[in-house]
């Protein structure tokens, strides 16, 4: 079943003044989302408690401190035309690139942007914490690293990473596995000796919580969080909904039966097959240079 249409038409603009490709940005917070989720077509513009669930990720991101500019990053598909309709009705920042090649797309909405860290997010988050959005690039920043991602022990929904233009740009230049192209940043964690590495902790082990939305059970049970604790002029808080499910344990089991990061997982797959494909392209070894090697 897909979402239900979203009810956003009418509502509030949130103006954001686009800059000039001139202007250094400082920490831009990139968002990446499409429509064409392969398990939850439509997902990211889902309704939940009455808004798009791209609006709940934007306005929550909004309210980080650290962050001076969110853009939104989606397709050239035309099914993303809804991406970036919304972004024109809410006011936000849009960029539209390649859909396969996600670190393309980062890192040429990051050099338009002109930004200097990068902090990113997936439209997936509707409840993501912008107290861990600062926290995590406060520990980025202090500890001058090239690289930062939340730890595992933060919910599955609220993570994000922080990197550097210089780290975006060599993994841009260099990934070439498509897990590396579609996940953004394994090139950086996979050279340490290259980049300094870091990962903010969590204060609680909240690592079996699962707030993310890609599965028709994900939209269900984000709709039992928003109809027990959504209020006017208060935001969700982390601490709400894990004292929500302490008290309703039954919600939990809405969803628990889903992997983390099944995506990556899936890439990894690709990754695989990529090899044996060019192993194959590039034909047997010469049995008589193996001999003379031996």
């Amino acid at each position: 079943m897909s979402p239900a249409a979203p009810r956003w038409a009418g509502a509030a603009l949130r103006m954001e003044v686009a800059p000039r490709p001139s202007e250094h940005m400082g920490i831009v917070a990139i968002v990446q989302a499409r429509m064409g989720s392969s398990r939850l077509p439509g997902k990211i513009l889902a309704d939940l408690g009455g808004q798009p669930a791209l609006r709940h990720v934007l306005d929550r991101l909004g309210s980080a401190t650290r962050v001076e500019s969110i853009v939104v990053a989606t397709t050239r598909h035309r099914p993303d035309d809804a991406v970036e309709d919304f972004c024109k009705s809410f006011g936000y920042r849009c960029f539209r690139g390649s859909e396969e090649d996600v670190l393309d797309r980062y890192f040429q909405a990051a050099r338009l942007s002109r930004a200097s860290t990068i902090v990113r997010i997936t439209a997936d988050c509707p409840l993501l914490d912008p107290g861990v959005v600062d926290g995590l690039l406060g520990h980025f920043l202090a500890n001058e690293l090239d690289y930062c991602n939340t730890s595992a022990e933060f919910p599955d929904g609220l993570d994000c990473e922080a990197l550097s233009m210089d780290a975006l740009e060599a993994a841009w230049r260099e990934a070439s596995l498509p897990s590396e192209r579609e996940h953004v940043t394994p090139f950086v964690k996979k050279h340490p000796e290259r980049f300094r590495l870091g990962e903010y902790p969590c204060p609680e082990a909240w690592g079996r919580y699962r707030w993310t939305l890609d599965e028709e059970d994900d939209l269900r049970f984000l709709r039992e969080v928003f109809a027990r604790l959504q209020r006017p002029g208060r935001r969700i808080r982390t601490r709400d909904v894990v004292e929500l499910l302490q008290r309703e344990p039954h919600l939990f089991e809405i969803n628990s039966r889903f992997q983390r990061n099944e995506g990556y997982r899936k890439s990894l797959e690709a990754d695989r097959q990529s090899l044996v494909r060019a192993k194959r392209a590039a034909g047997p070894e010469d049995p008589e240079e193996g001999a003379a090697d031996s």
